[in-house]
C-alpha cells in the first residue's frame, strides 16, 4: 500500500508538475460593468499554461493589469491600474490605454494634409498630447475574445478630435504561453491622415504600489533621440546621445542619472524622450529591456515602430490611488511606448506617419516577461 501510494503522488506531480498560484485580482468583472454613451464596458481576462494572467478592458483598449511571478515564483501585477471602470472614468485615461488616432504631441495642435489644415485640442501647453484629452482612451471598443485573444474595434468619424477620414481600427490583444502580451494594430482610413498608434501602460517590475523604479536596470536599443525645446516639441534634428546622460545601449538604472543636469533631462523633468531604434524599418526587432533586481522580473519589449517614447512618472503626483489602494507617487512607474516620432506631421525628416486611402496601417509591439534568478 505504501510504494502504491508514492506510485500515485508521483503520477501527480508528472501531470501537473507545477502548482500555479491561485491569482485573486482586488476587483471583480461587475466592477467593470456600466453604459456609456448606449456601449456597455466590461472586463476580460487572458490566461496562460504557465500561470500568467492579463486583465483588460474594452473602456479605452486598456490594460488593467499583467500578473507576472517574481524569483520565488510570487506572482505580483506590475501594470499600474484601477480597480472599477468608475476609477479609470474618474483619473487619468491613458493608463494602459490604446492612444489615438495620434500619440504623444503635436506642435501648435495642427498639421497640414495637401494644403488643407487641421486643428485640435490643445492640452500640453500649446501642443496636442496624445490627440486631446477626450480620445480614444475615453471611448468604448467593440470586443470579442476568443481564447487568449481579445479583439477590439473602434470606428472614428471624420473630423472627430479634428481628425480627418472615417477610421476604422482593430487591435488585437494575445497572451502567448511564452509569457509574451503581444499587440497588434490595424487601421484603414478613407482620407488621408497622420496616424500614431501606441499603448500607454505604466510598469512597476516590483509590482505596482511597492514603490519607484528607480533601481530598475534599463536597456534601450538606440543610439539616437530626437531632441526638444522647452516645450518638449521635437527640434527636428536626429541627435547621437551615445555616451551622454541619456544613452541606455549599455545597462543602467534610471534612477542613476535621472536627476542630472543634462538639458534635455532637465526640460523633461526626468525621462520623457523618443529613442531612434537601431533596426530595419517595418520588421519586428529588440527594443527595450527592464530587468528589477529586488524580484528578479524581466520583460524585454519588441517591435516594428521606429521608435520608444520613454517615459519615468515624472508628473505622477499621489492624485491617483491604485489597485493595491497605494497612492501613485512620482516615478512608481516607467512607460515604453512604442510609436512613431512626435510631430511626425510637421516634420517633414522624420518617418512619415501618413496613411492614405487604399493603405492599412499595421503595427506589432511585443512585451515579454520571464525571471532572473
Amino acid at each position: 500500500m505504501k510504494y502504491l501510494s508514492l506510485l500515485i503522488l508521483f503520477i501527480i506531480l508528472i501531470l501537473n508538475p507545477m502548482q500555479k498560484e491561485n491569482i485573486t485580482t482586488p476587483y471583480s468583472g461587475e466592477d467593470f460593468i456600466t453604459e456609456i454613451n448606449g456601449k456597455t464596458t466590461a472586463l476580460f481576462t487572458l490566461k496562460n499554461k504557465n500561470g500568467m494572467v492579463v486583465t483588460l478592458t474594452n473602456y479605452g483598449a486598456k490594460i488593467v493589469s499583467v500578473y507576472v511571478p517574481d524569483k520565488n515564483d510570487k506572482y505580483a501585477d506590475v501594470v499600474l491600474g484601477f480597480n472599477s471602470i468608475g476609477e479609470y472614468i474618474k483619473n487619468n485615461a491613458s493608463h494602459g490605454a490604446v492612444v489615438g488616432p495620434f500619440a504623444n504631441r503635436i506642435a501648435n495642435a495642427r498639421f497640414e494634409i495637401n494644403g488643407v489644415e487641421y486643428k485640435f485640442p490643445a492640452n500640453n501647453g500649446l501642443a496636442c498630447l496624445h490627440s486631446g484629452p477626450n480620445s480614444w482612451y475615453r471611448k468604448v471598443w467593440d470586443a470579442e475574445q476568443k481564447k487568449n485573444r481579445l479583439i477590439l474595434s473602434l470606428e472614428s468619424p471624420d473630423g472627430e478630435f479634428g481628425f480627418p477620414g472615417n477610421k476604422k481600427t482593430k487591435v488585437v490583444y494575445t497572451l502567448t504561453d511564452e509569457n509574451e502580451l503581444r499587440i497588434d494594430y490595424e487601421l484603414i482610413t478613407d482620407k488621408a491622415c497622420h496616424i500614431n498608434l501606441t499603448n500607454h501602460s505604466y510598469f512597476n517590475l516590483k509590482g505596482e504600489g511597492n514603490g519607484d523604479i528607480l533601481s530598475h536596470i534599463l536597456i534601450i536599443n538606440a543610439d539616437k533621440t530626437t531632441p526638444v525645446n522647452r516645450g518638449m516639441i521635437p527640434t527636428g534634428e536626429i541627435a547621437d546621445i551615445r555616451g551622454t546622460d541619456l544613452d541606455f545601449t549599455t545597462p543602467h538604472a534610471i534612477g542613476e542619472r535621472i536627476n542630472s543636469e543634462n538639458q534635455q533631462i532637465r526640460f523633461g523633468n526626468g525621462y520623457d524622450f523618443n529613442y531612434v531604434i537601431n533596426k530595419n524599418e517595418n520588421k519586428l526587432a529588440f527594443t527595450a529591456s527592464v530587468y528589477e533586481p529586488e524580484s528578479g522580473r524581466f520583460m524585454e519589449v519588441f517591435t516594428t515602430e521606429p521608435g520608444v517614447q520613454l517615459y519615468t512618472g515624472n508628473y505622477l503626483n499621489g492624485q491617483e490611488t491604485g489597485n493595491s489602494g497605494v497612492a501613485y507617487t512620482r516615478r512608481t512607474g516607467f512607460c515604453l511606448e512604442t510609436q512613431h516620432f512626435p510631430d511626425s506631421p510637421n516634420q517633414p525628416n522624420f518617418p512619415t506617419t501618413l496613411v492614405n486611402p487604399g493603405e492599412v496601417f499595421k503595427s506589432i509591439t511585443v512585451y515579454k516577461f520571464s525571471v532572473k534568478k
